[in-house]
């Protein structure tokens, strides 16, 4: 695990933000920042990946998300049990710690200020964890690209390039090789599905939640994971 960390950590491109190695001053509470989510991170892994039966793939990282916890599919709010289904103890086994500024500029609301930011893709994904009762570390949630592609806002999303997702290709290899070797995968979303695919990987794909596609979602993944 401790060779895919150093992976993330060494990946840089332009207008895509690493949360494990880099720090954003208007949005980051401070240089401490990627350290803890380096560490979220490996603490969410280390009991999974030798034990989760399904991966869940979904396309990137994104400012709600990921962004500012470390972890894929997962917003700062259920870190800091602040969520209203998703506690702490499901993803870490305890509190995590909060990385965003609450007096970022970028913040558009007094909850994000006050909670932490919050992700729905994040809270229909985990969400559908728990609803098929699963346990949790049976499940691992990843990202084809798992860095942050944005726009000129850093509080902005955008597709990953062909390239960037060859680049999340390569480092999703490297997670699944450290996976048991009967680990089922499934793909949220076009991009992840097809960049799975062509790789000759066996990914059943989803359609992602937002949009109005959370109700097949759910239907898909209650599938999958029977």
């Amino acid at each position: 695990m401790n060779e895919l960390l150093r992976a993330l950590r060494a990946y840089h491109g332009p207008q895509v933000f690493n949360p494990w190695s880099e720090y954003d001053e208007a949005c980051d509470i401070g240089p401490e920042a990627p350290d803890i989510r380096c560490r979220q991170l490996s603490e969410y892994l280390a009991p999974r990946l030798n034990k989760a039966r399904l991966v869940l793939v979904a396309e990137a990282a994104g400012y709600q998300g990921c962004r500012f916890t470390g972890i894929p599919i997962t917003c700062e709010r259920m870190l800091l049990d602040e969520h209203k289904q998703i506690t702490s103890s499901l993803i870490l086994g305890h509190a995590g710690r909060r990385t965003s500024r609450p007096d970022c500029a970028y913040m558009t609301s007094r909850p994000q200020r006050e909670k932490g930011m919050n992700e729905p893709t994040d809270t229909y994904v985990w969400g559908a964890v728990v609803d098929n009762g699963l346990d949790p570390q049976d499940v691992l949630l990843w990202n084809i690209f798992p860095f942050h592609p944005h726009k000129a806002s850093p509080f902005s999303n955008r597709t990953p390039t062909d390239s960037e997702l060859a680049a999340g290709l390569n480092l999703a290899k490297a997670l699944l090789k450290l996976c048991r070797p009967d680990v089922r995968i499934a793909a949220i979303g076009r991009k992840s599905a097809e960049t799975l695919q062509a790789a000759g990987f066996a990914a059943e794909a989803m359609r992602h939640p937002a949009n109005g596609g959370a109700g097949l979602f759910r239907q898909q993944f209650a599938r999958f994971c029977q």
